[in-house]
C-alpha cells in the first residue's frame, strides 16, 4: 500500500469503515510512514474535537403541535378567497424548521461513531490476526508463568496476573507487548489444542467490575470484562462454548 491509497481509505479506517485485510494493511503502512501517520493523528483529533464540542438542538415541547395548527389555520375552507400573504407565510416557517431538522440530523451524523466496545473490537481481532499472519505470537515463548509475569517488568506501568491452566487444557505459550486503546497492553497467549487464544489486559482505574459479555467478528468470538479495574480481551477462533470455560477460568484466578 502506497500514500496514494492511505489517503484515498484514511477517513473509511478512522471511522472503523474498512474491512480486516484493509485495515491491517492500512496499520502497517501507518507504523512504517511518519507523514500518513500524522494524518491519522490529525484526523483523529479533530473528530474528537468535533464530537465533543458540536451542539445538538432539540425541539421545544408542543412545536410539532403548533405547527400543525398553523398549517390547518393557513388552509383556507371552500368558497373563500385564500390569503396568500399567510398560506406563503407558513410554509416558510415549515420550510426553515425541515432545513434545521435535516441541519441536525446532519450534524448527528457526523458525530455518530462506533461505541468502545466495538472499536476495542475491532482492535482485538485485528492485533489477533496480525500476531497469528506476522508469526509474532509471542515475545517471551514459555509456559512457565514464573517466566512470563517476570518479562513484562519495566516494559508496561502495571504488571499482569499470569496462570497457566495447561491441567484444564489451556495451555500457556507466552506473551507479548501489544497495543489497544491508544495504550500498551499485555498479551497473554494460550493454546486449546490448535486453537490459539489473545488474552489482552490492560488497566481500567475507572471502570467497573462487569460481566462478561460476548460477541463474535469475522469468524472470532470475543468475550471481554472488567474485573479488578482492569480490563480483558480474549479473542480466538476457539468454539464460543470453550472459549467462555477459559474467561471462567481466568476470572476465578484474578
Amino acid at each position: 500500500m502506497i500514500c496514494r491509497d492511505v489517503q484515498e481509505l484514511i477517513h473509511g479506517y478512522v471511522d472503523g469503515e474498512l474491512d480486516l485485510v484493509r485495515n491491517l494493511e492500512m496499520e502497517r503502512h501507518l507504523h512504517q510512514c511518519a507523514a500518513c501517520s500524522g494524518m491519522e493523528g490529525r484526523l483523529r483529533a479533530l473528530r474528537t474535537a468535533m464530537s465533543g464540542s458540536l451542539p445538538y438542538f432539540h425541539p421545544p415541547a408542543g412545536m410539532e403541535g403548533r405547527i400543525r395548527a398553523g398549517l390547518r389555520a393557513a388552509a383556507q375552507p371552500e368558497g373563500r378567497a385564500p390569503h396568500f400573504g399567510l398560506h406563503w407565510q407558513w410554509i416558510g416557517v415549515a420550510a426553515t424548521l425541515l432545513l434545521a431538522v435535516a441541519g441536525t440530523w446532519q450534524v448527528a451524523l457526523m458525530n455518530r461513531r462506533p461505541g468502545d466496545a466495538e472499536i476495542l473490537a475491532r482492535e482485538a481481532t485485528a492485533s489477533h490476526v496480525r500476531s497469528l499472519m506476522a508469526s509474532h505470537l509471542a515475545d517471551v515463548l514459555s509456559s512457565d508463568r514464573h517466566t512470563v509475569k517476570p518479562w513484562f517488568n519495566g516494559k508496561l506501568d502495571f504488571s499482569p496476573a499470569v496462570n497457566d491452566f495447561a491441567d484444564r487444557g489451556f495451555a500457556l505459550v507466552g506473551g507479548r507487548l501489544d497495543y489497544l486503546d491508544n495504550r500498551s497492553v499485555a498479551a497473554l497467549v494460550y493454546q486449546r489444542r490448535k486453537h490459539v487464544i489473545n488474552l489482552f489486559v490492560w488497566p481500567a482505574p475507572r471502570e467497573p467490575d462487569s460481566g462478561v459479555q460476548q460477541s463474535s467478528r469475522q469468524g472470532y468470538n470475543l468475550l471481554h470484562w472488567t474485573k479488578g479495574h482492569m480490563a480483558y480481551w480474549a479473542v480466538s477462533d476457539l468454539n464460543a462454548g470453550e472459549l467462555e470455560s477459559f474467561a471462567t477460568l481466568v476470572r476465578s484466578a484474578e
